[in-house]
């Protein structure tokens, strides 16, 4: 898997256009002057996690005695249902507005930082370990650009409405979809060889 390609992986994994009306429901009560310094609050916070996890990747598969083969076929599951999800679902309609600032949860842990893109990491630096720097690399493309989005997520929201969020969302819910089977396939194809 080349940079480029990782960096797309991830970046679909962490959905930024997804995450968009969840970002906007929950923000609603925060005050409009204090929404961005929030979002790239929480963006950093989800860096921090991600790059914990694909640098602790590898050591943490030894301990738990977990194959690559087994990481493959698990990420391509968890990758599957977060596709559906995004093909069939609208994610905004997960969570409603705070009554206080969010912290960590739920901006940063799960919807950036959730399950599907820990799982995500921890596979690539899992096959090759010795790429990390790439991985490195392509996680923080995939991060800059979902933190555009997401800074832009007001206008975005207004300029696309309801209707074009979703039709994106679909859409990276398809591409994610084939990266998900293809993982599984090839999770199943090494260890039949």
């Amino acid at each position: 898997m080349s940079i480029l390609s990782a960096s797309i992986l991830l970046f679909l994994v962490m959905d930024p256009f997804g995450n968009v009306p969840v970002f906007l429901s929950i923000l609603k009560e925060v005050p409009p002057q204090r929404r961005q310094k929030v979002i790239i609050r929480e963006l950093f916070i989800a860096l921090i996690v991600l790059l914990l996890f694909l640098l602790a990747g590898p050591h943490l598969l030894k301990t738990l005695q977990i194959s690559e083969p087994s990481l493959r076929i698990a990420g391509g599951i968890i990758l599957f249902l977060i596709a559906i999800k995004m093909v069939f679902g609208k994610l905004g309609e997960m969570f409603s507005p705070l009554e206080e600032e969010p912290f960590i949860v739920p901006l940063a842990i799960p919807c950036l930082a959730g399950p599907s893109a820990i799982a995500t990491v921890m596979l690539l630096t899992g096959q090759e370990p010795h790429r990390w720097y790439e991985w490195v690399i392509s996680l923080l493309l995939a991060w800059v650009l979902t933190g555009i989005i997401l800074l832009l997520s007001a206008r975005l929201d207004q300029l696309l409405g309801e209707k074009g969020m979703n039709a994106l969302q679909q859409l990276m819910g398809l591409i994610l979809t084939a990266l998900a089977v293809e993982m599984f396939i090839q999770g199943v194809r090494t260890v039949f060889n």
